[in-house]
């Protein structure tokens, strides 16, 4: 009796401390009105629709760290990110949408915010809407593009994004290549890290170490996310009232949000949240039909699949799960995927159908092998060899994970085909799978998928 009494005080206590605390942190919001006005909007669905947009507000950060994270420049306040967060009805999923910075869009009319001229509905990329008519008329650009509507509103900078990553201990990513952004400063080898929260903001912004520019830098974005709610759930900061009021106190002291996101809002999503873990995430970006297409006055734009994103915003619409739930396996990720490696497999020891059964069990894993195995020039090989043209390293670093204890030899000239050269040694194949592996025709991934092990 004596200790659930004690517990029910402790717990009593902590719920008033945390009302009491996100009470105080309330009225410091700054508050913005994207519904005002709006009519013929969609009908609400199941959960709670959040509409997460990042800007590039800088004001705050000081002039070392702007030089030492490359934020010079006078800052736009236009939209870098923008996010659709549904939170299921019973609060046991977050489904996390991407919408491309240069999707295709046509404003609805509306009142220039800076020149105050009317206008008509007109083509535009989806972040110019933000620049013609703030929050409002981003609001009403995706509601009418996706059918979905928005129930809050909120509006995150460079600097509570920093003071969140600090304020929570850093947040660990894993990358299996390099990360070099001449842009941003970001310069990452490859492995574990725990980024703070300049080093973090670069993570996010970088557009430039890969091809892929903007989906490339979003798919990070995604993988972030998930790594800071594994950080924010594992680290029992949802449990401490404390560290709860600093976490918030850090996210909304530069944030703007609507006015109905307030302290009973906030609570409950923390309270949802405690039972959150990673795979109770999931990220994917809109669908896209035809990438650069040409508008006439705007440039190019990313044109969203209509059947796919329709699709995709009805699930959302309807609170039913992006991705089918899958047990994780065991497989080790690598950065190229089996399906894209071409493979001829040799026998290196005298022991009868040694090669088919490496170049089957290769194949059962997803390996493109030639399904034609032959016998090696030397036939005493000990340990297994994985030779390779020096131009596909990435590829030859993800066969040899496959292969436990065999040994990398690159071999000029070899071309694209990698060789295994199986030694006596070889005991199986080990599964791998991509790093990123999307899933279904939204490209799904969820947390647990993309975190690190």
């Amino acid at each position: 009796m004596r200790v659930v009494t004690t517990l029910s005080v402790v717990v009593l206590a902590s719920a008033g401390i945390g009302h009491a605390v996100m009470t105080s942190l309330d009225a410091d919001i700054t508050r913005v009105d994207p519904f005002k006005d709006m009519k013929n909007r969609p009908r609400a669905g199941h959960g709670m629709n959040v509409l997460l947009v990042g800007t590039d507000g800088r004001e705050k950060i000081s002039k070392e760290d702007r030089r030492r994270y490359r934020l010079g420049g006078t800052p736009c306040h236009c939209t870098d990110t923008i996010m659709i967060v549904h939170i299921s009805a019973d609060r046991e999923r977050a489904s996390v949408v991407s919408l491309p910075r240069d999707s295709y869009a046509v404003t609805p009319a509306h009142v220039d915010r800076t020149t105050g001229k009317r206008h008509r509905g007109h083509p535009v990329k989806l972040n110019a809407a933000y620049a013609e008519g703030g929050p409002q008329l981003t609001v009403r650009t995706v509601e009418s593009m996706t059918k979905v509507k928005i129930d809050h509103y909120l509006e995150v900078d460079f600097t509570s994004f920093m003071r969140t990553v600090d304020v929570v201990g850093g947040v660990r990513i894993c990358t299996p290549d390099p990360l070099k952004d001449s842009y941003t400063g970001l310069n990452l080898p490859a492995g574990r890290h725990t980024l703070a929260g300049g080093q973090a903001l670069q993570y996010v912004r970088a557009r430039h170490v890969d091809g892929a520019s903007d989906l490339g830098r979003m798919k990070r974005q995604q993988h972030f996310m998930a790594a800071l709610v594994e950080r924010i759930t594992s680290s029992g900061i949802l449990l401490n009232p404390m560290k709860f009021r600093d976490v918030t106190r850090a996210v909304l002291g530069s944030v703007r949000a609507d006015k109905g996101f307030g302290t009973d809002q906030m609570l409950d999503l923390g309270r949802a949240m405690r039972n959150f873990s990673p795979s109770s995430s999931e990220f994917t970006t809109v669908p896209i039909g035809r990438m650069g297409f040409a508008v006439k006055g705007v440039g190019s734009t990313l044109k969203w699949d209509p059947v796919k994103a329709e699709r995709l915003f009805r699930a959302l619409r309807e609170d039913h799960p992006l991705s089918v739930h899958r047990a994780r396996d065991a497989a080790r990720i690598v950065s190229v995927a089996p399906q894209q490696i071409r493979v001829q497999v040799e026998n290196g020891t005298r022991t009868p159908g040694l090669g088919r059964r490496v170049d089957a069990a290769l194949a059962s894993t997803g390996f493109r092998t030639t399904r034609a195995p032959v016998n090696a020039a030397v036939r005493d090989v000990r340990r297994t060899i994985v030779a390779h043209d020096p131009r596909w390293d990435r590829s030859a670093k993800s066969l040899a994970m496959a292969l436990p204890g065999s040994e990398l030899r690159p071999v000029k000239g070899l071309g694209p085909t990698l060789k295994v050269i199986a030694g006596t040694d070889f005991e199986r194949v080990r599964k791998v799978r991509a790093e990123d592996p999307g899933q279904g025709e939204f490209g799904v991934v969820r947390g647990d998928e993309v975190a690190c092990r």
